[in-house]
């Protein structure tokens, strides 16, 4: 999640400015939320999530206090893999994240069939990652998703179209679990040696080598 400040700003002389923020991440908000309030000089101010839903001090701060149990700071690295000759695909994903103010790491992967495509098993790729965050419970939060296809990252990000019917079906399918639970994802291209963890992790899966493990950093 994140939120953006409406405020009137009055001098002690009585001059008075409206400004809106750019949206940053709700610890932030909370920061200058109470600064402000100890000035005296923010006669009016509103918190928006990027929903429009308004946010008072007292709700941010129990959201704040919450989520140091729940899982955040998520990042996913994802990869897909394909054998054009079997139709397998492998996919992969490292996702990182902290709860209970600690750093756990999740490696896993899994063998798809019947799939057409090097950009389907990327899109296959991505769904499996979105997958485990919904097994976690990852809600109203901003995710941070890294990949090393440029095809992906810059459809979901909606800069690209999508024309391909079967990259559309995995499309629509991610953005419904996102939605489901009220997460925004921030997309990423990556080098591809910056995604390897990912990479490997599909390879491992295309040898039916299953990894599923979660560790703490």
């Amino acid at each position: 999640m994140k939120l953006r400040m409406k405020m009137i700003y009055r001098t002690s002389k009585g001059a008075e400015a409206e400004f809106i923020s750019d949206y940053m991440p709700p610890g932030i908000v909370l920061l200058l939320m109470e600064d402000m309030q100890q000035n005296g000089r923010i006669p009016e101010m509103e918190v928006m999530d990027q929903y429009e839903t308004e946010w008072t001090m007292k709700e941010l701060r129990k959201y704040m206090k919450e989520l140091e149990t729940e899982p955040h700071h998520v990042r996913i690295h994802a990869d897909g893999g394909f054998d054009k000759g079997t139709g397998r695909a492998g996919l992969g994903c490292v996702i990182n994240y902290e709860q209970n103010q600690n750093e756990f790491r999740i490696r896993r992967n899994q063998v798809m069939e019947q799939l057409n495509s090097n950009n389907e098993a990327e899109y296959a790729a991505l769904h499996f990652a979105m997958r485990i965050l919904d097994e976690m419970g990852v809600e109203n939060q901003e995710i941070e998703v890294y990949m090393d296809s440029l095809t992906v990252v810059n459809q979901m990000a909606g800069e690209w179209p999508i024309y391909e019917k079967d990259l559309k079906y995995w499309a629509d399918k991610i953005d419904d679990i996102v939605k489901d639970f009220g997460n925004a994802v921030r997309y990423v291209h990556v080098d591809r040696k910056k995604n390897k963890e990912a990479d490997q992790l599909a390879s491992q899966a295309l040898q039916d080598i299953e990894i599923d493990s979660t560790k703490q950093k």
